[in-house]
C-alpha cells in the first residue's frame, strides 16, 4: 500500500488526493496547510489527520509519497524536505521559481532514487500526444518555425489571490497558465530553449499579465533549430480554460491546432481530427496514475522533473530578458545547473 500525504489541499490539492485516493492500493494518510478552512475541508472529504505545518506531518507521519500543490515559491522548501525524508513527490507546475533550485531537487531524488514528477498533464492529454507523435513521425519534415498562443481571463479573478503576489507566485500568468503552453511547445517538439528576448505587460498589477517571447529552441535529436513565437495573455476572454493556438511550421508541411482540432497540411492537402478532450479531471487522474505506477516500477514517468527544468529556465530567462532589455541565453543557465 502506498502511502501518500498532501502539502496544500486548497480545491486543487483536495481534487488531487482524491483522485489519488480512488487508486488500487493508494491510502492518502494526511494533509498540511496554513489555512484552517482548507483543512477542515480536507478533513471533512477523506476523514484523515490534519496538520499546520508540513514538517511536523512529515515527522509524526508514515509517507511514501507526497502531493505537493502550494503557492510557487514554497514548492522548493517543501519538495527538498520530503525529499530529505525519503519520499517520493508529485509537484504541481511549475516546479520552482529558480534554476538552481530545480537542478538541486532532480540531483536529491537521482541521490536517493525516488520519483520526482512536475503536474505538466498534458504530457497525458491525447490532442498534444498526437502533435509529437506526428512531429516525431516526420509528417512535416524538420520543423523550424513555432508560433503558439495563450490568453485566459486570469488577472480579474487571480488579482486577490496568491497568484498576483510575486512573493507567492514568482511572477504572474507566464508562470500560471503560461507555464503549461511552454511546456507543451517543447514536450510537443522535443526541444531545449536556447536563448530568448522577451516584453512583459503588468497593465497596472504587481506580476506579468501580457508576455511576448522569441525563443529559439533546438532540437533534443539535434535535428537543427526551431524559431519560436509565444503570446500569453491573462487579460483574455476565455473562463476559466484558456483558449490558445499552437502552429509548427516544417520543411514538408504544418501542423495547427485550435484548442479542438488538429490540422495536418502535408504535400497541399490539408488532414484534420478532432481528438476527443478527456477533461480535467480525466487527465488529472491519469498523470497521477503515472506517478504512482513509476514509483512501483511498473512504467516510465511522462512527467519528469527534467521537462520542468527547460521551462524553469526558459521562464525566468524571458524575465530578465523583459527586465534588461537583451537575449538571454538559456543554455548558459542550464549548463550552470
Amino acid at each position: 500500500m502506498l502511502r501518500v500525504a498532501g502539502i496544500g489541499v486548497g480545491d486543487l490539492g483536495r481534487l488531487e488526493l482524491r483522485l489519488l485516493a480512488e487508486l488500487d492500493d493508494v491510502e492518502v494518510v494526511a494533509g498540511a496547510d496554513p489555512s484552517h478552512d482548507a483543512r477542515a475541508a480536507f478533513a471533512h472529504e477523506l476523514s484523515v489527520p490534519t496538520y499546520e505545518n508540513y514538517e511536523e506531518m512529515l515527522h509524526e507521519e508514515h509517507v511514501d509519497a507526497a502531493c505537493i500543490v502550494t503557492p510557487h515559491t514554497l514548492h522548493y522548501e517543501q519538495a527538498k524536505a520530503c525529499l530529505e525524508h525519503g519520499v517520493h513527490v508529485h509537484l504541481e507546475k511549475p516546479m520552482v521559481t529558480s534554476v538552481d533550485h530545480a537542478q538541486h531537487l532532480i540531483d536529491l531524488a537521482d541521490d536517493r532514487d525516488l520519483v520526482l514528477a512536475v503536474g505538466y498533464q498534458r504530457h497525458l492529454d491525447p490532442r498534444f500526444a498526437e502533435i509529437r507523435r506526428l512531429v516525431d513521425d516526420g509528417r512535416i519534415g524538420e520543423v523550424h518555425m513555432a508560433t503558439c498562443y495563450l490568453e485566459q481571463e486570469w488577472i480579474r479573478w487571480t488579482q486577490h489571490q496568491w497568484r498576483s503576489n510575486p512573493d507567492l507566485s514568482g511572477g504572474g500568468q507566464l508562470y500560471d497558465s503560461g507555464s503549461h503552453l511552454l511546456d507543451a511547445l517543447l514536450w510537443s517538439t522535443r526541444s531545449t530553449p536556447v536563448s530568448v528576448a522577451a516584453t512583459v505587460d503588468n497593465r497596472g498589477h504587481d506580476v506579468d499579465v501580457n508576455s511576448a517571447l522569441a525563443a529559439t529552441l533546438e532540437r533534443d535529436d539535434g535535428e537543427g533549430h526551431i524559431t519560436a513565437s509565444i503570446g500569453v495573455s491573462g487579460a483574455g476572454q476565455s473562463s476559466p480554460a484558456p483558449g490558445e493556438m499552437l502552429t509548427l511550421l516544417g520543411t514538408d508541411g504544418t501542423i495547427s491546432f485550435d484548442g479542438e482540432t488538429i490540422s495536418v497540411i502535408e504535400n497541399g492537402t490539408t488532414y484534420t481530427a478532432t481528438p476527443d478532450d478527456p477533461g480535467f479531471d480525466d487527465i488529472t487522474r491519469r498523470k497521477l496514475q503515472n506517478f504512482v505506477d513509476a514509483i512501483r516500477g511498473d512504467v516510465e514517468l511522462e512527467i519528469p522533473a527534467e521537462d520542468a527544468l527547460k521551462v524553469t529556465a526558459l521562464t525566468e530567462a524571458a524575465y530578465d530578458a523583459a527586465e534588461s532589455g537583451q537575449t538571454i541565453d538559456v543554455d548558459e543557465l542550464l549548463d550552470r545547473s
